[in-house]
């Protein structure tokens, strides 16, 4: 699959999320954190947002996204990585850094969990996510050379 691919893929995923009403938002806002296995009442609507020509070993990638996207505001600056740095000041320096550590450690299992908490922080701390950064981010999350993680720590570490 090309990188023209999936970046039109992703394109295509938010904006359908974008378009959602509040119904629908508060669907996949109660299913944040659960897998798809885990789904309640929100398999056909899931389905429905889905582009065509997502292989299926994506869908848990896209499922968590699209769960998280309700919790935060979107922008369209920066990594996660940058966002949290944004977030970070005197009062939740030493506690965020070993939440960004614990993220970037996580595996994809720990990933629901610790995404959602971190989304939530940067909601109560009034930073956006840039949600089309964050799914390409999340579809290389486990590739070995680890490059999504080495660029979140270098943006939220190296400033």
């Amino acid at each position: 699959m090309s990188e023209n691919q999936t970046i039109n893929r992703s394109n295509l995923f938010i904006s359908r999320l974008e378009d959602l009403d509040v119904g629908d938002r508060a669907r996949l806002k109660r299913n944040s954190g659960k897998t798809l296995a885990e789904a309640h009442d929100v398999l056909a609507l899931f389905y429905g947002l889905l582009p065509a020509g997502v292989p299926v070993y994506q869908e848990e990638i896209y499922f968590l996204l699209a769960t998280l996207f309700p919790l935060a505001d979107g922008g369209t600056e920066h990594d996660l990585g940058t966002s949290l740095f944004k977030a970070r000041n005197l009062k939740n320096a030493k506690g965020l850094d070993s939440r960004m550590e614990n993220l970037l450690d996580a595996d994809f299992a720990q990933l629901h969990f610790r995404l959602r908490q971190t989304i939530h922080f940067l909601h109560s701390c009034r930073v956006r996510v840039n949600w089309q950064q964050l799914l390409e981010d999340l579809l290389q999350w486990d590739h070995p050379d680890r490059y999504v993680q080495q660029r979140w720590a270098r943006s939220y570490f190296g400033q």
